[in-house]
């Protein structure tokens, strides 16, 4: 490791074994740990048979903490940065020292990891070439659903975070903001001992939350397919996949498929296999 470095590291958002090696030897080697929850990241440190001096750094001490880790680091001390899980900064604290380290010359050096955002992209079975993070949506529901309908139109696949206590309502949002027929995927508790992946239409996963008491429990990555419009070649592309698909598993099937793949609407694509 170089001395006055700042490592910006990603540790596991579930599962402690799904850590890398480059991570655990900095962790190792830092003078400092700056973690957003120090008892939380001293259970992983721990398990790896790392001690380390660890420091608070979290939303409501950021600025200020911030500023005295910048110093110490010019002084030639090491810093690694980690969050309560996952690759820091996304939804998390974490930007103000980057931006304060970078702008007094140190080196940040990102050590990649896990992220729930690519691990829920991965398994999501949506287009992942471009997709649009957006993180927790307002807690407050006049202000979610205002968010939801400025996203209706963005043609990029959609990431969000959700809570346990907000996923049945955030789903009801998103299925009247973007259509009962948007393809997405419900990501619960990713990596863990019960994780599960449901996919299929905004109004199917609803249901299928709403109908199992165990869909609503834990931390939630929301990934949703983006507007597409339906053009005249569109629709007859889904079309043909749709009369292809049809003798093998069902119109309703077919049109479930071919419409997901091509962006169109499932009702109008099952109306014409009629």
């Amino acid at each position: 490791m170089n001395s006055a470095s700042l490592y910006v590291v990603a540790t596991p958002i579930g599962n402690l074994e799904d850590i890398t090696l480059r991570a655990l030897r900095v962790l190792a080697e830092a003078d400092i740990v700056a973690a957003e929850d120090t008892r939380h990241s001293r259970v992983l440190l721990s398990r790896h048979g790392i001690e380390r001096q660890l420091l608070a750094l979290h939303e409501h001490n950021e600025e200020k903490t911030s500023a005295r880790l910048v110093e110490r680091i010019l002084q030639g001390e090491s810093l690694a940065l980690i969050s309560d899980a996952g690759t820091p900064l996304l939804s998390d604290p974490g930007y103000r020292l980057v931006r304060m380290a970078a702008e007094a010359g140190i080196p940040v050096v990102p050590v990649p990891g896990a992220s729930a955002v690519t691990a829920a992209l991965s398994v999501a079975g949506l287009p992942t070439d471009r997709f649009v993070f957006e993180g927790f949506l307002p807690p407050k529901a006049a202000a979610r659903r205002k968010r939801l309908q400025a996203l209706a139109g963005e043609p990029r696949t959609l990431v969000f975070f959700e809570s346990s206590h907000r996923i049945e309502d955030c789903l009801a949002d998103l299925e009247a903001a973007l259509g009962e027929d948007r393809p997405a995927a419900v990501c619960r508790e990713l990596t863990k001992r019960f994780e599960t992946v449901l996919r299929g239409t905004l109004a199917e996963l609803r249901g299928a939350v709403g109908s199992d008491p165990d869909q609503g429990k834990g931390e939630f990555v929301l990934v949703v397919g983006g507007s597409s419009t339906e053009s005249e070649d569109g629709l007859e592309q889904a079309l043909a996949l749709a009369r292809a698909l049809r003798e093998h598993v069902g119109a309703s099937q077919a049109a479930r498929i071919a419409a997901g793949l091509h962006g169109v609407s499932r009702r109008d694509l099952y109306r014409l296999l009629g």
